[in-house]
């Protein structure tokens, strides 16, 4: 069984999130389509699985509607639905930073694409490469030579950020993330809140750049977390081994009884 998986994020303007929760409810369940979708006033973000073209009339009918035009949907392919129901939920935040007054709709960084991004890395730029995603997440694979701010929710990113401000505004920063949608956040906030104009962000996150790039794997080391039941990606984007350990939730990278030294 081949099951399509899309991962996809817009920030827009919502007035009213309880009608989109109920229309995308409607619209996923006619489909048969599985998985998990968060909307708020500022936009939606989610994944969700089905079969093929189930995910082509999905997509065409968030095209439709003119604030998510321009989203781009994230593609992959797994052997078996990585989500076993369908949840879609209004929230305060569509990925929670909590920071008032973010408005990444209106700004936000430069979008690297992954070729200029590749070239960058493989030529040597000087530039610091900040990996946005959480602890755990870093953990099992990020880009060779990335900034890990070991921060264990987005939340934290915030204070790692004005702690070093004066280096940060220093460097040319490139920023990225599983998807895209923490550095589009991230950066509107540092580009309003602080000042920094040197911030570049992956344009469309890892998953892009292993959609882009055939020989991803010469720049990243590890495999890439994802969320929902596979777990983690490899730079083909297919499923690895890597499993949740049963006592704390981390991963563990190809373990046969899922549990790690955790301790717990």
């Amino acid at each position: 069984m081949s099951v399509t998986n899309l991962a996809f994020y817009q920030f827009a303007r919502v007035e009213d999130p309880d009608g989109l929760v109920a229309s995308l409810t409607a619209t996923c369940e006619t489909l048969a389509l599985f998985g998990k979708i968060v909307v708020a006033h500022e936009g939606l973000n989610g994944m969700v699985a089905g079969e093929g073209a189930a995910c082509d009339a999905f997509m065409a009918s968030m095209h439709a509607d003119p604030r998510f035009a321009k989203i781009a949907f994230k593609v992959s392919e797994s052997d078996e639905p990585p989500f076993g129901k369908l949840v879609v939920r209004h929230k305060p935040e569509i990925v929670t930073m909590r920071e008032p007054g973010v408005d990444a709709v209106a700004t936000t960084a430069p979008h690297l694409p992954p070729q200029q991004f590749r070239d960058w890395l493989r030529a040597g730029e000087p530039m610091m490469v900040v990996d946005v995603r959480n602890d755990y997440e870093v953990a099992i694979g990020t880009f060779r030579g990335a900034v890990n701010p070991n921060t264990e929710y987005f939340n934290q990113f915030p204070d790692w950020v004005r702690a070093r401000r004066e280096q940060l505004a220093g460097e040319k920063v490139v920023m990225f993330c599983t998807g895209g949608i923490r550095c589009e956040k991230a950066t509107s906030w540092m580009i309003e809140e602080l000042g920094l104009d040197n911030v570049y962000q992956l344009e469309g996150g890892v998953l892009n750049y292993f959609e882009q790039v055939d020989d991803a794997e010469r720049d990243w080391t590890g495999e890439l977390f994802v969320f929902d039941e596979r777990v983690a990606v490899d730079t083909r984007l297919q499923e690895t081994a890597t499993e949740l350990c049963l006592r704390c939730g981390d991963p563990v990278v190809g373990g046969d009884d899922a549990l790690c030294e955790c301790g717990r």
